[in-house]
C-alpha cells in the first residue's frame, strides 16, 4: 500500500498527543490513546529532523503519469495540440455539414432578398427569411468553433448560387417560399442526422 505524506508542525503532533493522554474524567468525550504499529493512521517521523504524519492511500503523481501523454504531443509545425481521439471521417463530415448550413443560409438569403424588393414588398417574410438567413449561418459558426476545439482543420467548400425569382404561376410566390423553406429544412435535418449516426460508428 502507498502513503501519501503530509508534513505536519512539532506543535500539531503535541497537540494530538494531549488529546489522547489519559486524564481525569469530567463527564467530557475523550478520544482513546493512539495505537502504536503498523496499523497506526498517523505517526510521528523523524527524530531531530521535520516531523511528518503519514496517511494511508494511494499517491497520485501526475508528472510520471503524463509522461505518456507529452510524447503524443506533436512536434512537427501546423500540427494541433488539442487533437485528441477526432478521427479523419469525423473531421471531414463536419466540414460537409458545414457546407450544407452555408448553403442553406446563403438560400433563405436570396428569399429574403426576393420579398424586399420594392415591387414585392412582403415585409414580415423577408424579416423571416433574414432570421433564418442568420440562423444557419451561425449554425455553420458553431460547427466551425467546435472544429477548432477538436484540432481540425476547416476547409469551407463552394456555395450553390440560389434560385432569385419564386413566383409561381399556380401557388403564387408566398406559398411557394414556404415550402421551400419547409423542404430544406426537412434536408438540413437529415444531414443532422446521418452526421450524428456517422459519428456513432466511428467510435
Amino acid at each position: 500500500e502507498m502513503l501519501l505524506r503530509i508534513a505536519s508542525s512539532p506543535a500539531a503532533v503535541a497537540a494530538a498527543s494531549q488529546l489522547s493522554a489519559p486524564g481525569p474524567a469530567h463527564g467530557s468525550a475523550r478520544l482513546p490513546p493512539l495505537a502504536k504499529g503498523p496499523s497506526t493512521a498517523c505517526r510521528a517521523a523523524g527524530k531531530g529532523k521535520k516531523e511528518e504524519v503519514l496517511l494511508s492511500g494511494v499517491m497520485f503523481q501526475p508528472f510520471e503519469e503524463l509522461k505518456g501523454e507529452l510524447s503524443l504531443v506533436p512536434q512537427a509545425e501546423g500540427q494541433s495540440l488539442a487533437r485528441q481521439k477526432f478521427v479523419d471521417e469525423c473531421e471531414a463530415a463536419i466540414n460537409e455539414q458545414i457546407n450544407v448550413e452555408y448553403n442553406a443560409s446563403y438560400a433563405y438569403h436570396s428569399l429574403y432578398a426576393y420579398f424586399d424588393r420594392d415591387n414585392v414588398a412582403l415585409k414580415g417574410f423577408a424579416k423571416f427569411f433574414k432570421e433564418s438567413s442568420d440562423e444557419e449561418r451561425e449554425h455553420a459558426e458553431m460547427l466551425m468553433e467546435y472544429q477548432n476545439r477538436r484540432g481540425g482543420r476547416v476547409r469551407l467548400q463552394s456555395i450553390v448560387t440560389p434560385l432569385t425569382e419564386f413566383d409561381h404561376s399556380e401557388k403564387g410566390d408566398a406559398l411557394y417560399a414556404m415550402e421551400l423553406a419547409l423542404a430544406l429544412e426537412k434536408l438540413v435535418n437529415e444531414k443532422l442526422h446521418n452526421l450524428h449516426s456517422g459519428g456513432n460508428k466511428v467510435q
